[in-house]
């Protein structure tokens, strides 16, 4: 059990993390019980130690690299969701503009957004993926999304 447990923590160091982790602290505290009750048959305490320090070590580092993980991978996904809802602005802006010029428009007048829409992807107004509402606004001026302000959506 000792020696198993020092190789299960080393490969939980190295490569299995918690998934060795976890046995060669198990196995390690028993084989070190186990040799402390009966040296004499049992042996083993040094390498169960090992294994038993080098599981706590493992989780210890999964534990870490989760918590520096975590946070990054939700500002990726912040950052992503913006992107998308910028290049959907963008979107509406060369719809409305073709639109605008197909139909004579100038600076200021109204849009209507179902006749833009239909020069947009498969005629459908884009959704925001942070769950904000586009505002197609007036010819000349960009649109803009309800998450503008606090998330960034802007053009």
């Amino acid at each position: 059990m000792a020696i198993a447990s020092m190789v299960l923590g080393i490969l939980s160091v190295t490569c299995l993390y918690i998934l060795a982790g976890l046995p060669a602290i198990i196995l390690g505290h028993a084989a070190y019980n186990r040799s402390r009750r009966e040296p004499e048959r049992y042996g083993g305490g040094g390498f169960a130690i090992a294994g038993f320090v080098m599981g706590y070590v493992s989780i210890a580092l999964t534990i870490l690299v989760a918590a520096i993980a975590v946070p990054n991978f939700m500002k990726a996904r912040e950052t992503a969701m913006k992107s998308a809802c910028i290049f959907n602005l963008k979107q509406i802006e060369a719809a409305k503009e073709q639109w605008g010029l197909e139909n004579k428009k100038v600076a200021g007048d109204a849009v209507e957004v179902a006749a833009v829409n239909a020069f947009l992807r498969n005629s459908q107004a884009p959704v925001c993926p942070a769950g904000g509402t586009y505002s197609y606004n007036v010819i000349c001026k960009v649109p803009t999304c309800s998450h503008g302000a606090d998330l960034g959506h802007t053009l």
